[in-house]
């Protein structure tokens, strides 16, 4: 039988925890954010328990509780998955990710792996902090931006951009092109991919470009 001081302990750990890793998101303004996932890995951490505590007699199987938190908390991540409006970017999977490991984390606590729960508590806090940092670099050295421009229609008019692409080392494909007959304008869209500082540079010139009626990046 646990004791009511053990019971004590695994919840203060889950507030703490979970407090932990929702104050990252909190901080970043994700959706799951501070009570978010504060919640959630204390609720994780007392179904645990309280499978742990009901399955324990008459033959009971505890698992089978611990095994819905998982289910059920997979309907609450789908819920902060969205489709962002900016090139069909899907949003929300690392803060769906976060709702899962944190049940997990709940779950390993209210099991009376409070080690456990703590060291992997901590990795996840690595990998959030510091895989950021290496995030930052990929996308500051390897960018992929859809661009749009729409000039007047002349021979050639298109193969200009995509030489100013080359001469700034971008690798690019024309995804697109469209000519308006009636207003004698054509437009171009471009897949180009680089790093963030050959992209500035293209952008200036097409900033000083006066062929250049609208653009797109």
């Amino acid at each position: 039988m646990v004791s009511i001081t053990e019971l004590l302990e695994r919840l203060l750990l889950a507030v703490f925890i979970g407090g932990l890793l929702g104050a990252e998101r909190e901080y970043r303004s994700k959706s799951a954010g501070f009570r978010t996932l504060t919640l959630i890995c204390l609720g994780a951490a007392l179904f645990t328990i309280l499978s742990q505590a009901i399955g324990s007699g008459r033959g009971g199987a505890p698992e089978r509780i611990a095994a819905n938190v998982v289910v059920g908390i997979g309907f609450v991540g789908a819920g902060v998955i969205f489709k962002g409006d900016v090139h069909s970017k899907v949003n929300g999977i690392t803060t769906a990710a976060m709702i899962w490991v944190t049940a997990a984390l709940g779950m390993a606590i209210g099991a009376g792996y409070l080690l456990l729960g703590a060291l992997a508590g901590g990795l996840v806090l690595l990998v959030l902090f510091v895989f950021s940092l290496v995030e930052g670099w990929i996308e500051r050295v390897n960018q992929i931006r859809n661009y749009k421009i729409i000039c007047s229609f002349e021979d050639e008019t298109l193969q200009r951009y995509e030489e100013l692409f080359r001469a700034h080392h971008l690798k690019f494909r024309r995804s697109r092109q469209t000519k308006s007959s009636a207003v004698h304008l054509v437009t171009g869209e471009w897949i180009v991919q680089g790093s963030e500082k050959d992209h500035k540079a293209v952008v200036q010139a097409l900033m000083r470009d006066g062929s250049v009626i609208e653009f797109e990046f």
